[in-house]
């Protein structure tokens, strides 16, 4: 039973109700609320493109001998990849939200102890507030602030290439959303 059924006993003996009483006794209770698996070909399409992406950041970054590829990218091309129309999939949240996140980090670091968990953990409750009051939620941005703390890179050159390397993520998302026709447009909104 549903807690909002449990909030609300009249509906859970409705018939007509929204909410149904007990789950349907022929559908396993492990299928849970999950979304439908995607066709075949658009989640060949979707991780195709996700790695398409990572790999020219590799390759960016192999050309310039600087490291371009950071572990909250990869999770920032599975969202806007594979589920491009969440607002954390959004160019302003993509992007703004990993500055602010290198922002959040480095501020943390300047009064806490270079490479402390406490501190890295710090950096990234500041950096969920930030996003949250900039209305552009990223949840890899906060592990942006999390890599930074631990990894102290040097922001003249990190701040620049995490710019890029995010508008490349939002470029590439929304090349491949116009490369397959049934794909979702990317993105919903820009700003």
């Amino acid at each position: 039973m549903s807690t909002d059924a449990a909030l609300r006993p009249d509906t859970a003996s409705d018939p007509t109700s929204a909410t149904p009483a007990r789950q349907d006794p022929r559908r396993p209770w492990i299928a849970g609320r999950a979304p439908a698996r995607p066709a075949p070909g658009a989640a060949f399409h979707s991780v195709s493109a996700a790695t398409a992406a990572l790999l020219g950041l590799v390759a960016l970054g192999a050309l310039i001998h600087e490291p371009v590829l950071i572990p909250p990218l990869a999770a920032s091309a599975a969202l806007v990849h594979c589920a491009p129309a969440l607002p954390l999939a959004q160019p302003r949240s993509v992007i703004v939200g990993h500055l602010l996140g290198a922002a959040a980090g480095y501020a943390v670091s300047a009064v806490a102890t270079h490479g402390s968990a406490w501190a890295a953990a710090l950096a990234a409750g500041v950096a969920l507030a930030l996003t949250t009051l900039a209305r552009t939620p990223h949840s890899p941005a906060c592990a942006t602030a999390v890599v930074i703390v631990l990894q102290a890179p040097a922001p003249g050159r990190f701040v620049p290439l995490l710019f890029g390397a995010t508008v490349l993520l939002v470029l590439t998302a929304f090349a491949a959303s116009r490369i397959r026709r049934a794909a979702p447009r990317y993105p919903a909104y820009w700003w």
